[in-house]
């Protein structure tokens, strides 16, 4: 009943939304599919004279909030980047602490999700994670895999290049349409609008092959301090652009 009474809303709004900026030369329409780089965990935890693990578990409070948001939003997919494939190279202290959060965060979110009617897939490399993390991905994504809300897929260990090379080996021909659907998720749909949090303005390997023409908003908020009105002016700034396609 949750989840019907969250679905109702979230068109209500989206609704409300679509006629509020509903403008004759704006193209943009609404967004279905945004991308997330969850970008400045350790210098919100720096600032504060803080661990920096203290950083990523307000980072991880903030994807709450988004996911949420998001959905109330009317997105439909929502892909965020975790764990970079670059990110091994972090301090080994660092690394283990970060797998050690997803685990117990996947443990103690799903029952919540999962009653909100949120879809939860991962996309990357598996084989280099423990066999924990493993086996609570597999168990997350088994459970809510017939859930018909916000799919919220997870970047970890993940690399847009290395998604590439990946495809490219396994790559017959039959050109891009099927180059396309050798990506780690073909049915993850491509993002209208790539939000990067934290002030910096660069794509850092996500979803290269998938945001060939994304919009992209960069915000000046440390990830912990993303707020669900920072996703609603992104949402509204993607709203005022014009996508041509390469089209006049």
């Amino acid at each position: 009943m949750l989840a019907i009474t969250r679905r109702l809303a979230r068109r209500l709004r989206l609704l409300s939304r679509l006629e509020r900026d509903s403008v004759p030369d704006i193209a943009a329409g609404p967004v279905r599919s945004v991308a997330i780089i969850m970008d400045g965990n350790g210098r919100w935890a720096r600032r504060r004279g803080l661990p920096v693990g203290a950083g990523h578990r307000a980072g991880a409070r903030a994807l709450k909030r988004i996911v949420r948001a998001a959905d109330d939003q009317g997105v439909e997919h929502l892909t965020v980047f975790s764990f970079s494939t670059e990110n091994w190279g972090r301090p080994e202290d660092e690394v283990q602490e970060l797998m050690t959060l997803f685990s117990e965060l996947i443990e103690a979110e799903i029952d919540e999700l999962d009653a909100e009617d949120v879809r939860i897939a991962f996309i990357g490399r598996r084989e280099e994670l423990n066999d924990q993390l493993r086996g609570r991905i597999s168990a997350a994504e088994e459970r809510t895999r017939d859930n018909s809300g916000l799919r919220l897929w997870i970047a970890m260990n993940y690399g847009g290049r290395a998604e590439i090379v990946d495809a490219a080996a396994r790559y017959t021909g039959g050109g891009e349409e099927a180059f396309g659907a050798l990506m780690y998720r073909p049915e993850l749909r491509d993002p209208e609008l790539m939000i990067r949090t934290s002030g910096e303005e660069r794509l850092s390997n996500f979803l290269l092959w998938q945001s060939a023409y994304a919009e992209l908003h960069f915000s000046d908020r440390l990830w912990p301090d993303f707020r669900p009105e920072d996703l609603e002016r992104a949402l509204e700034d993607y709203g005022r652009r014009q996508r041509r396609f390469g089209r006049r």
